[in-house]
């Protein structure tokens, strides 16, 4: 897979947060407004001297510029990183909360909802050597934003690159039939492989999704000629077990009338009955079985039977 492209997938992911320095520089101006306006009352009018107003007016434009500065706000689902010269301080948010100017800043802001990174291994060799491209979605949480904040440069790209590096890895361990049959077991290894990976980062992975499988066309085409050829086989064997079954019945019905003549001589002519019977049927018999059965008797008593039926029924 080619790296600019990763890149700039990963940029892509990046959600797009809203300003937290808004409500802050909005409080900040309406309190400067209101201040301009209470000074150049109170001046119009000549209740206060030059040098009085020339102190209130530096005090409120400090304040200003210190609550402009200073007061934060963080949205109810993350959490912002605080460093005092450089070190650590605390966790802040979610809310409004108050930083020292220039001594302190933020660096990062951390989401803790849960996020949805889609991944991939194209072209990616199984232990039999079979490419195949695999697209997962992993669904993941910052469990620990300090750890995330300071263990890793950009977690949200390490975490990235650790579910394909996982993902490449356990294909390579495995056959192409395992793969295709065995997706809940690949979920659940690569579960456990990103998991142990990005714990020390302050991230755990809640759940990996194989979405798709993708083989050669070439391939594709085999597999299906070979399911054929294997759902063949099997009707053949369960015709030759049907085959087998009904000779072991014959078997059985051959001994009942060895000792019988007289009900073999009966089926045959049941048989034959049963077979003339059918319109437009042709029955042809041997001369042994028309002599033993004497069926040249029996054949011109039919014939007799059906000229004297009356023309209606013929």
């Amino acid at each position: 897979m080619d790296t600019k492209f990763m890149k700039s997938n990963v940029e892509k992911k990046k959600p797009q947060q809203a300003d937290p320095h808004i409500p802050a520089i909005a409080g900040a101006l309406f309190g400067l407004i209101m201040l301009v306006v209470v000074v150049s009352a109170a001046f119009a009018d000549g209740k206060v001297s030059d040098d009085i107003l020339g102190i209130w007016v530096a005090v409120w434009t400090l304040l200003g510029i210190y609550v402009l500065f200073a007061l934060k706000v963080a949205s109810q689902w993350e959490k912002a990183v605080v460093l005092r010269l450089g070190k650590f301080k605390k966790l802040a948010g979610p809310g409004a909360f108050w930083i020292f100017p220039i001594m302190d800043n933020i660096p990062t802001w951390i989401d803790h909802r849960v996020m949805v990174t889609p991944f991939a291994a194209q072209k990616t060799l199984t232990k039999d050597t079979v490419p195949v491209d695999v697209d997962a979605v992993l669904f993941w949480v910052v469990w620990d934003a300090e750890k995330a904040a300071l263990e890793v440069e950009n977690y949200r790209a390490a975490v990235d690159w650790a579910a394909q590096t996982a993902l490449r890895d356990i294909i390579g361990r495995m056959m192409l039939a395992d793969i295709l049959v065995g997706r809940s077991v690949i979920d659940k290894e690569l579960q456990q492989v990103i998991d142990e990976r990005t714990t020390p980062w302050g991230v755990t992975v809640q759940s990996v999704e194989i979405r798709d499988i993708v083989i050669p066309q070439d391939l594709e085409d085999t597999m299906s000629r070979q399911a054929q050829a294997e759902r063949e086989r099997q009707a053949r064997v369960i015709l030759g077990e049907s085959e087998k079954q009904i000779a072991e019945s014959f078997a059985e019905a051959s001994k009942a009338y060895a000792d019988n003549p007289t009900a073999l001589h009966l089926r045959a002519m049941n048989m034959l009955f049963e077979g003339l019977k059918e319109k437009g049927a042709l029955v042809i018999v041997p001369s042994s079985a028309v002599d033993t059965m004497n069926l040249g008797g029996l054949s011109g008593v039919v014939s007799m039977a059906q000229n004297n039926l009356p023309k209606e029924q013929k």
